[in-house]
């Protein structure tokens, strides 16, 4: 398959432009992310726009705004809509996001965002992909101040994040008195530790409910579980 596309069962991604292309992190966190009740979804640093592909598939009664800094990203992700079956139901909006909270009067039932996280790894020459790895550009201190701005009283906020940076994420937004919903802990195989983890939260109490996750079996084949999560998006499965 050619890296300069990616293709899903309902719809295609081309990523020729975007400096970070089609991940685990994204699809897992597209197919994991609890949409029931979301009738309005912001998708923060959306890149190629596959995470709000992802949730428009799954949640057809959603309106979706994606927001990116990257005006080429923004351009990509706006051609991958317009070849979608949900067009009419995805916006993409080239702002900072720190910005686009500040000012947007919409407000959301749920808002997801795979983030930028090196904040402490040497920054690559390219300008366009160091935006699209480093927390300078969508730092976690950022989406937070902004994801509470922006979600309605009963919202939800979901990501997905390396283990190590999580924890710090989720305590800034546990002592503003949020709380968690949802864990998934997600390892590479059975040897490997959780590197990664997609967290859940809420503005409401509510009780938590906390998962693991393998990708791959020792074989190198894909688990059972992990094929349950995202069939209904890969070809493969």
């Amino acid at each position: 398959m050619s890296h300069d596309f990616f293709a899903f069962k309902q719809f295609t991604v081309r990523q020729s432009m975007a400096a970070m292309k089609v991940g685990e992190d994204g699809v897992l966190l597209g197919a994991w992310t609890n949409v029931l009740q979301a009738k309005r979804i912001l998708d923060v640093g959306t890149g190629t726009g596959l995470l709000a592909l992802m949730l428009a598939q799954r949640q057809p009664s959603a309106q979706i705004d994606a927001v990116d800094i990257d005006a080429a990203a923004c351009m990509q992700a706006r051609q991958n809509i317009a070849d979608s079956p949900w067009k009419e139901r995805i916006s993409v909006v080239c702002d900072d996001f720190g910005h686009f909270a500040r000012y947007s009067a919409a407000r959301y039932d749920l808002i997801v965002s795979n983030p930028p996280y090196f904040s402490h790894s040497l920054k690559s020459p390219d300008r366009q992909r160091s935006l699209a790895r480093h927390a300078d550009s969508l730092s976690l201190s950022v989406l937070t101040d902004g994801a509470a701005r922006l979600l309605s009283a009963d919202g939800k906020i979901a990501v997905v994040l390396p283990a190590t940076e999580a924890r710090a994420w989720a305590e800034k937004y546990l002592s503003l008195g949020w709380s968690a919903c949802r864990m998934l802990h997600v390892r590479t195989t059975p040897s490997k530790p959780f590197s990664r983890l997609l967290l859940e939260l809420s503005r409401t109490e509510t009780s938590l409910t906390e998962n693991k996750l393998t990708v791959k079996n020792g074989t190198d084949s894909f688990t059972d579980e992990y094929k349950a999560l995202t069939r209904a998006f890969y070809l493969k499965f």
